[in-house]
């Protein structure tokens, strides 16, 4: 059965206040729904509010709760959150919530809207959750009694259409239907199109209420505190089916917890010392020490690594499974593993990351992990910065030992604590979370402060506070600026005009800053201001600014700035693709990729670095192949193809490096608009909506490789397709042996809102594990590649998609 299938939480234990969102009022509101009001004079602009009443066991209970005034006209909209005094511990299985809707402007006293009462609790004694739509009983006031002459719920026979989507919709929120990604975006635009049919020939004339119940991790399900078991569900002699709850679902298995502790008993801790493993012993250990970071080891498992515990020290790599298998419930146990952790072999700065997982919740062991990383070097923690502060989460404390040491290292690298005040700002919008990101904020920017100018540093900590908080007012300033060139109507062009009439008119003082900023892109580069004649936009529906911004040496660097779109996924993409150009070159292995900067200043904007390229689309439109493109920069008449060996190196390598990464990342939604191609013959990847095996495409194939790319190549029998195949397998073993820290990483970033993470963090783990194949030898893993580049090759129905988006871009 599935991990979370038989999991629910008991609403005696729920010590939380009833919460639920009135979110709007749907349906058109006549005026001769109100006495008294002359439906000819149409002058009146109606004022609501929703009054609130919890009834428990049909008579009222506490004060009833009214949301504000609402008078913007249809649609109205409070989306209101309502907290009531009562929690949910105190309900009982018969308790209602009774909405009236007043309209206040009415002239006399009745001014009565409607009203509708709904069960908390389903036939099944489960909480609802989720969003419900009440029908309006006309000019009712809500009625709790039992049974309520108002109910909420529309009888199933008087059900039209819309009501049997909106139910089906409300289970797919719920996790009750499985998504499907490409097919659920269909299902939802043909929903909306009889939505707005319905409405047309007038099929939702009635008025409903669109209210949203708290959801939770499980399903809630009723019953009274000091209650120790549930009635038995009536048997019926029908073949409905009757569900059952156990309440032992989850729970350890006390025989087996009882016989483990006898066995690891600490008595024993004397004998252990000299014990040493079989041959037999030492293989089964060898092999739980290869397991990925995300298996989980068995009883026996656990039990061979404590047994012989002492005998593993001096192996670095045997730590982290060690841990695992301490029992850290039992004092003593927990005493004598924090001892052995002391005196272990001291563990690699990659098996660090992985003590700082959520699976460890002893300080001790994270604040070893944090005394291992205090041994890396600043490019080095660079790469995990983004996790590491992701990793905050998962600490007991706010002023953890992760956090005061990712301040401190900031204190010596600008670097480090630029990008690690915009990562941790971007964060105080996650309201589960702010105060302790808001905590990391104020201790660097305090610790900053501090800081005093000496011989190695020009300016004081003052200084260079302000030169950081000068990025966000610029953020601001463009976040402005993007707002009116799209208020502009017309073309793109007239757009880029108003663009640069703001840079020289009433924003002039951004051509030429009072002082440097540093870059946010790139904090160890001072810019001066933007050249206007050089800005542009780019012809697209969030119409990104393209900026050329002067720098303090004299050169320029382009930018690219975006309002709207969530671009912490991209900058996640990004900075493991500069993690695997790194692990790839340690091994002598330059692939020629491009990992351009990205950096997400908030939930929805963000800048990226700007690298002059084309796309293969615009390429193949004007030049009709790629080979045709490269001819254009490095001719080459003695050369293969007609251009030089080296760009055409260069091609093969970048392909080969993209190919493998993509794959392992599971990157989506490829083609030839976000494959660019650059001068030099490096080729890359932008646009990362879809990653870890989303693909709005059916039936992906699993490298993206298009045949222009083979065809540039020579084709699929050519000696430099087959060096292209030879580089990809190289790559993928290469970066299988650092599998380990990719998971690690993946691990810390779990628990973040990134849109393709947070749906289902362990899921989208276990993808990125399948795809390093960790159960094949080098050998085998070569003709796995292989056989997967064979496929995607010759995988023919993705190009008639291709074709089909090319179709639907030229007609955009």
């Amino acid at each position: 059965m599935g991990g979370n299938e038989f999991r629910f939480f008991l609403s005696c234990d729920i010590n939380l206040p009833v919460t639920f969102r009135i979110e709007r009022l749907e349906g058109n509101l006549p005026n001769s729904t109100i006495p008294g009001i002359d439906s000819s004079s149409g002058n009146r602009n109606p004022e609501l509010f929703v009054e609130c009443t919890l009834y428990i066991d049909g008579a009222p209970f506490g004060l009833s709760t009214k949301t504000r005034l609402e008078s913007s006209g249809h649609p109205y909209c409070w989306n209101e959150l309502i907290t009531l005094s009562t929690k949910y511990r105190d309900l009982t299985s018969r308790s209602q919530l009774a909405f009236s809707v007043w309209d206040v402007s009415c002239d006399n006293d009745n001014g009565l809207v409607g009203g509708a009462t709904v069960f908390l609790f389903n036939s099944k004694k489960q909480l609802k959750t989720g969003r419900q739509k009440l029908r309006l009983w006309p000019r009712k006031e809500a009625d709790g009694t039992i049974p309520s002459t108002t109910p909420g719920k529309v009888a199933k026979h008087e059900r039209g259409e819309i009501e049997r989507l909106e139910r089906l919709v409300n289970k797919y929120e719920r996790g009750q239907i499985q998504r499907i990604d490409w097919l659920d975006r269909l299902t939802f635009k043909t929903v909306d199109k009889i939505k707005d049919r319905e409405s047309q020939t007038g099929g939702c004339s009635h008025l409903s209420l669109v209210v949203n119940f708290c959801s939770f991790e499980h399903r809630v399900v009723f019953q009274e505190s000091g209650a120790t078991f549930f009635a038995p569900s009536p048997v019926s002699s029908t073949n409905e089916l009757v569900t059952v709850w156990d309440p032992e679902v989850g729970r350890s298995n006390l025989s087996e917890h009882k016989q483990l502790k006898l066995a690891r008993s600490l008595t024993r801790g004397i004998i252990d010392r000299d014990l040493k493993p079989s041959s037999v012993e030492r293989k089964s250990i060898q092999g739980i020490l290869k397991y990925p970071p995300t298996r989980t080891l068995t009883g026996d498992e656990r039990q061979l690594l404590w047994k012989f515990r002492f005998s593993l020290m001096s192996e670095k790599k045997a730590l982290t499974k060690f841990l695992r298998c301490v029992e850290w419930s039992d004092i003593q146990e927990t005493k004598q593993a924090i001892e052995l952790m002391g005196r272990w072999e001291t563990i690699d700065v990659t098996d660090a990351l992985e003590l700082l997982s959520p699976v460890f919740e002893s300080e001790e062991v994270r604040a070893y992990a944090v005394s291992v990383l205090e041994k890396a070097d600043d490019e080095e923690l660079q790469c995990y910065l983004l996790q590491l502060v992701q990793a905050l989460r998962f600490e007991r404390y706010d002023k953890s030992r992760l956090a005061q040491f990712l301040v401190q290292r900031s204190l010596s690298n600008i670097e480090i604590a630029s990008f690690l005040r915009w990562y941790v700002a971007v964060e105080l919008h996650d309201p589960a979370y702010a105060k302790r990101y808001y905590c990391t904020y104020e201790m660097l920017q305090d610790s900053m402060m501090r800081l005093e100018a000496g011989l190695n540093r020009d300016e004081d900590g003052f200084k260079l506070w302000q030169s950081l908080v000068r990025q966000t007012e610029l953020t601001a300033q463009l976040c402005s600026i993007t707002r009116d060139v799209r208020n502009v109507r017309g073309g793109t062009q007239k757009k880029i005009e108003k663009l640069r009439q703001l840079l020289t008119g009433l924003l002039s003082e951004l051509t030429y800053f009072d002082e440097p900023i540093r870059s946010p892109l790139a904090p160890g580069t001072l810019i001066t201001g933007i050249v206007p004649s050089e800005s542009s936009i780019f012809k697209s529906a969030l119409h990104p600014l393209r900026l050329t911004f002067r720098t303090a040496s004299g050169g320029t660097c382009k930018i690219i700035f975006k309002k709207g779109d969530d671009l912490r996924q991209d900058q996640l993409v990004i900075q493991m693709v500069s993690l695997m150009d790194r692990l790839l070159k340690l091994e002598n292995l330059d692939l020629q990729l491009t990992p351009y900067k990205v950096l997400a200043t908030g939930q929805d904007e963000g800048m990226l670095e700007f690298i002059p390229s084309s796309s293969l689309a615009q390429i193949l439109s004007e030049h009709r192949s790629i080979v045709s493109y490269l001819q254009k920069f490095h001719p080459d008449e003695d050369g293969p193809f007609g251009i030089t060996a080296q760009c055409l190196e260069t091609f093969i390598k970048s392909c080969a490096g993209y190919s493998v990464i993509t794959y392992i990342l599971g990157i989506g939604d490829r083609h030839l608009d976000n494959l660019l191609l650059r001068d030099d013959g490096r080729l890359f990847h932008v646009d990362f909506g879809y990653i870890l095996g989303r693909d709005p495409k059916p039936f992906p194939p699993p490298m993206k490789l298009c045949k222009e790319m083979v065809e540039a190549m020579g084709g699929a029998e050519s000696q430099y397709y087959t060096r292209f195949k030879s580089y990809c397998c190289e790559a993928y073993n290469i970066l299988r042996k650092s599998s380990n820290l990719i998971l690690n990483l993946f691990h810390l970033i779990a628990g973040s809102n990134i849109p393709d993470i947070a749906s289902d963090p362990e899921k989208g783990i276990l993808k990125v594990q399948e795809k390093f194949r960790l159960d094949l030898d080098d050998e085998d893993a070569i003709h796995f590649f292989q056989d997967l580049i064979t496929d995607s090759v010759s995988a023919l129905f993705p190009q008639m998609v291709e074709t089909i988006h090319r179709w639907a871009q030229y007609w955009r």
